[in-house]
């Protein structure tokens, strides 16, 4: 054994999408920071869809943007097709996304950490956690290195005893062609922490020249869709289409037929998966009735002939796989380039975190990314980053960051975390914001920029404009409300105006030329949305406002539920599980009901 001589105040492990931002924003924070990763070559590698973004993820990506986090700039850096999804739809569900040239966004993304001031990037397998009284001292490795350190984050994405299955094969590894991390999960275990087993999975990929494309619909990318409010201008990456594909009628007989093949319908693979993210063979046993299935063909990068077929995951035999492929419209003569697989990974439950990532275990260690029972980039890279941030904070001693539900999908999905049992693996989603249309992916910038100034993740010339922009926006409101015109034999105030469903700012700026002003294409959008929704804004407001004393009650880390009298017995059982910080977390977990909190507000007065 040998002990680095240096003692780092941020040790982050694992460097998939919530170690690159963990160790971004600690950095950033001027904690000297360490990130340990197996292999320097896969850092943020998308493992599964080459995508960044979607309904309710996409909000996320906007929001880490807002908060000074990196995953916005790399995906602008490197996307090669862009979709605001439900542009059609109301603006609480609208959400970007795009295609990233996978090869290039690690690379982009290791050039970005290599430049980071305060960051280290080392290549080591991390075989156990060191503590001493209930305290992380930092990491021991395989190469037989001591690293030490005042916090640590455990960010091992699907790696913690990972086990790879396709048909009746089945082999460790991390993902497909990476090996997996088995003695970090037996730390873990032997920590006193509770262990749970989830899977996940991901499509084939096949070869560009054996795609019949004329057979298919194109989906064109989009103009004016980004994830950073940053940059100025994106790096002009040639734009490539998608395309959509169908199963057959064929493909439901060769699945049904080699159903009991399949890793998931045999019984080998023991972890719980996603419900709304099937497999293609659980998709046509649920969905019976269903004629076909829609999947995606996405280009992997502009330097590779490899297609993602999106919505075909799948544990069926690489035989069947062929099969069920080549079954499909317009890829009768598909080349495979990668199966199938599906994967199962060790995780830990997240009653074990607090809202901060802190484990209540073993002080300053943090746990951040799929080990708490998350799935996907977005939904890692955001816990990452509070991770992060909590641990610098921690460091230099400062109050804790936490995010609420009113405030951001981060803090919608954290706050689910603490206060729910998590069955399967957690995706965002928009219908899980009480407050969406509070939350929206196009004002993130103006609901979390403080925060980011206040750390010091975003400079004072960005701060300035993110608040001049806002100022703008109140402003004009205002002064539109007091500007009245003639219309339709009517006096109408031209905010008034603007808030009727056929009217947009661009109309107005080319009628009232005079008297409406041109701020750019992302304010005057703000401007009118804030106007059109106003009413609805207001009431969102209200009702938070109204729950908010619930976040001033706070709950003792040593309270004794089981002295407070009249309090059941699920409900003292899930709050000693949960061990809320305050009566607002407590009033969201399940077994905890509107009679239990009114109980529990009178012992915490008395």
């Amino acid at each position: 054994m040998w002990k680095y001589p240096t003692k780092f105040d941020v040790i982050v492990v694992g460097a998939g999408h919530a170690g690159c931002e963990a160790a971004y924003a600690a950095a950033k924070m001027q904690a000297k920071t360490l990130l340990l990763t197996m292999n320097l070559d896969t850092i943020a590698k998308a493992s599964c869809n080459p995508s960044i973004g979607g309904i309710g993820k996409g909000h996320i990506v906007r929001e880490i943007d807002a908060l000074g986090g990196i995953m916005g700039v790399i995906t602008d850096k490197t996307g090669i097709h862009f979709r605001m999804l439900n542009a059609s739809k109301g603006p609480a569900v609208r959400a970007p996304r795009a295609q990233i040239d996978k090869a290039q966004y690690s690379l982009e993304m290791k050039k970005a950490l290599e430049e980071t001031k305060n960051l280290e990037l080392k290549q080591f397998t991390v075989k156990s956690l060191i503590e001493k009284d209930g305290e992380i001292q930092g990491v021991l490795t395989k190469e037989g290195v001591i690293f030490e350190a005042k916090t640590v984050i455990i960010s091992s994405g699907t790696f913690m005893k990972g086990l790879m299955h396709i048909g009746d094969s089945d082999f460790e590894g991390g993902r497909g062609g990476d090996l997996p991390s088995n003695d970090l999960s037996n730390s873990l275990k032997e920590m006193g922490f509770t262990i749970k087993r989830l899977k996940t999975g991901t499509p084939p990929r096949i070869h560009k020249r054996s795609i019949d494309f004329d057979k298919l619909d194109v989906q064109p990318s989009d103009e004016n869709v980004k994830f950073s409010y940053s940059l100025v201008e994106q790096k002009l990456n040639k734009r490539i289409p998608c395309y959509i594909s169908y199963t057959t009628q064929k493909t439901k007989e060769i699945i049904l037929r080699d159903l009991k093949k399949s890793a998931l319908f045999s019984g080998r693979i023991q972890g719980v998966g996603p419900r709304y993210c099937p497999s293609i063979e659980d998709k046509i046993v649920r969905f019976s009735e269903k004629e076909r299935h829609q999947a995606f063909l996405e280009p992997e990068g502009l330097n590779t002939n490899e297609y993602y077929i999106n919505g075909l995951s799948s544990s069926m035999p690489f035989s069947t796989q062929i099969e069920v492929i080549r079954s499909m419209i317009g890829l009768e003569n598909a080349e495979f380039m990668r199966a199938a697989y599906a994967i199962e990974y060790d995780s830990i439950p997240s009653h074990q975190i607090y809202p901060t990532m802190e484990t209540k275990i073993i002080k300053n260690l943090y746990f951040a990314g799929q080990i708490n029972g998350t799935t996907g980039y977005e939904e890692a890279a955001a816990q990452g980053l509070l991770a992060g941030i909590n641990a610098a904070l921690k460091v230099f001693k400062k109050d804790e960051f936490i995010l609420k539900r009113d405030e951001s999908y981060i803090g919608v999905m954290v706050d689910d975390l603490i206060t729910k049992e998590i069955l399967e693996p957690y995706r965002m989603f928009t219908s899980r914001a009480e407050y969406r249309l509070l939350l929206r992916q196009d004002n993130a910038d103006l609901r979390l920029f403080e925060y980011a100034y206040k750390f010091g993740l975003i400079d004072k010339k960005r701060y300035d404009n993110i608040k001049k922009k806002k100022e703008i926006i109140e402003f004009e409101s205002n002064r539109l409300d007091k500007i009245f015109k003639s219309q339709d034999d009517k006096v109408a105030s031209l905010k008034k105006i603007l808030s009727r469903p056929e009217i947009t700012y661009d109309i107005l700026l080319q009628k009232y030329q005079d008297d409406v002003k041109d701020y750019g294409i992302e304010t005057n959008d703000q401007l009118e949305l804030e106007v059109k929704y106003e009413g609805y804004l207001v009431r969102q407001k209200k009702e938070v406002e109204k729950l908010k004393y619930l976040d001033e009650i706070k709950i003792p880390e040593n309270f004794s539920y089981k002295k407070v009298i009249g309090l059941r017995f699920e409900a003292r059982e899930m709050l000693l599980k949960f061990l809320p910080k305050n009566l607002s977390i407590a009033s969201r977990i399940n077994g905890v009901s509107a009679a239990d909190i009114s109980i529990l507000m009178v012992a915490l007065k008395k």
